[in-house]
C-alpha cells in the first residue's frame, strides 16, 4: 500500500502538481468596500467573489428563538466560463445545482457560528463566480468563512456583538479520482472525466460538515474513500491555515453601523 501511494504522489497531472497537492491559493480581503465582509478567493483559475452582508432580521420562522442566521446565495456570473452563462434573474428561477450549492455553503458556515451569540439578525453570503475552473463550490466557502469572520469582527468592535459568534475554521475541497488515481483540488480538465468526484467539508477541529461523493462510473471501494478522506483532510489543513493568518490581523476599522443596516446602492 505504501508504495502504491508512492508511486501516485510521483505521478504528474496536466498543470504539473502532485495529486496531493493544491492549487494556489490567495485570499484577497476587502475586495469591495460597502459589505462588512469581502474577499475574493482564487484556487488556481477559479475566482469567486464572497461578501458578508448583515441584516437585523430573522426568517420569520425563527422569530422570537434568541437566535440569528446564516444563510448563504450563490451564481455564476456570465462571463465565468467559456460560453456565455446566462443570468438565472433573466430565466425567473434557480436551476438545482445553484438552490443545491447555496444550501450547501449556509449548512457548512451555520455548522461553526454560534447563532444564539449573533443575536436576531441575519448574515447573507453572496458567493459570485467571477471565473469557474472546477471547485467553485468549494472555494466559495473557503472566501466566505474569512467574509464571515471579518464582518462579525466589525461588528463586535462596533459594540453590535456581545462575543465572537465564529466558533472555529471551516474550509472544503474537492478530491476524486482520475485514472485510477486519487487527486486533491480538481481543475475542470480533471473535473470533466473524474470517476469519482467527492466534495468534503470539514472544521478546524477536524469534525467533518458533509462530504458529498459521486460514483461518475465503476463504484469505488472503501480504501479509496479513506485514501481520499485523508487526502481532502490535508489540504483543508493547509487551507485553514491560510484563512487563520488572513484573519490573524483584524480588519480595518469601517462604519459598521451603517453597513450593517445599509439596504443597498443605486447603481
Amino acid at each position: 500500500m505504501a508504495s502504491q501511494q508512492s508511486a501516485r504522489t510521483l505521478l504528474a497531472r496536466a498543470d504539473g502538481r502532485r495529486p496531493d497537492q493544491l492549487r494556489p491559493v490567495a485570499l484577497e480581503r476587502d475586495f469591495t468596500e460597502f459589505a462588512p465582509g469581502s474577499v475574493l478567493v482564487r484556487m488556481g483559475r477559479t475566482a469567486v467573489l464572497c461578501t458578508a452582508s448583515f441584516s437585523e432580521d430573522t426568517p420569520r420562522w425563527m422569530k422570537g428563538s434568541g437566535k440569528g442566521w446564516v444563510t448563504a446565495e450563490y451564481s455564476m456570473l456570465p462571463g465565468s466560463s467559456p460560453e456565455r452563462v446566462e443570468r438565472e434573474a433573466a430565466r425567473g428561477r434557480q436551476s438545482g445545482r445553484t438552490q443545491e450549492i447555496q444550501r450547501l455553503i449556509g449548512r457548512s458556515l451555520r455548522a461553526v457560528t454560534d447563532l444564539v451569540v449573533l443575536g436576531e439578525r441575519q448574515v447573507t453570503l453572496d458567493c459570485d463566480v467571477l471565473q469557474a475552473d472546477g471547485g467553485t463550490r468549494t472555494a466559495s466557502i473557503v472566501g466566505a468563512w474569512v467574509a464571515l469572520h471579518d464582518a462579525c469582527s466589525r461588528m463586535l468592535s462596533a459594540g453590535l456583538l456581545a462575543a465572537h459568534p465564529v466558533k472555529e475554521g471551516c474550509a472544503a475541497v474537492s478530491v476524486g479520482v482520475v485514472n485510477g488515481t486519487p487527486l486533491l483540488d480538481l481543475a475542470y480538465v480533471e473535473d470533466s472525466v473524474a470517476e469519482v468526484d467527492m466534495n468534503v467539508v470539514m472544521t478546524s477541529s477536524g469534525r467533518l460538515v458533509e462530504v458529498q461523493g459521486t460514483a461518475e462510473g465503476a463504484p469505488f471501494s472503501r480504501s479509496d474513500l479513506d485514501e481520499m478522506l485523508s487526502l481532502a483532510g490535508e489540504g483543508i489543513k493547509s487551507l485553514l491555515s491560510e484563512q487563520a493568518q488572513v484573519v490573524a490581523v483584524p480588519p480595518s476599522r469601517r462604519d459598521t453601523g451603517s453597513a450593517a443596516k445599509q439596504k443597498g446602492g443605486k447603481g
